[in-house]
């Protein structure tokens, strides 16, 4: 079965244990409609601001860590895609502040709808540490599904 509603769909990720569920959800959206699977990982590029760059070459020892550990999770996220029997899942890796870069990406490639995990924090820790989900889900023009995790705190 095919459906015509979901073609593109976004599955963000931060390759944690948060996100399985999330990536669950969406291989199973995507096996349903038969939709093309983008698997996006970003690189928190903006944290880096705050680092003084040194000529050690340690920021881009640290850059090139967090761009394998992308690639590690989009790469699960491919097999786990393929096991289920998803046929169309491209891998992608890209840099910048991770709401910002889920929101351009989904736009630039027609996305019908962007499945994302959360941690599901509330008050003060979701004001310390802000919510990627939270801004997409504010900002975007396409359907966004947030999957909690299991994980209760």
């Amino acid at each position: 079965m095919t459906s015509e509603f979901y073609r593109n769909i976004v599955i963000a990720t931060d390759g944690s244990e948060n996100t399985q569920r999330a990536i669950s959800y969406g291989i199973e959206i995507a096996k349903l409609s038969g939709a093309t699977v983008h698997a996006l990982y970003v690189v928190d590029t903006s944290s880096f601001s705050s680092i003084p760059m040194s000529s050690d070459g340690g920021w881009e020892a640290m850059f090139e860590i967090l761009r394998k550990e992308g690639q590690s999770a989009v790469s699960a996220v491919k097999q786990q895609g393929k096991a289920a029997g998803v046929e169309d899942i491209r891998e992608i890796v890209w840099e910048g502040h991770p709401s910002s870069a889920i929101l351009e990406f989904a736009e630039k490639n027609n996305a019908d709808l962007i499945v994302m995990g959360t941690l599901g924090k509330t008050g003060l820790d979701r004001f310390l540490l802000g919510s990627v989900a939270e801004k997409v889900v504010r900002s975007s023009t396409v359907p966004v599904m947030v999957v909690r995790s299991g994980e209760t705190s």
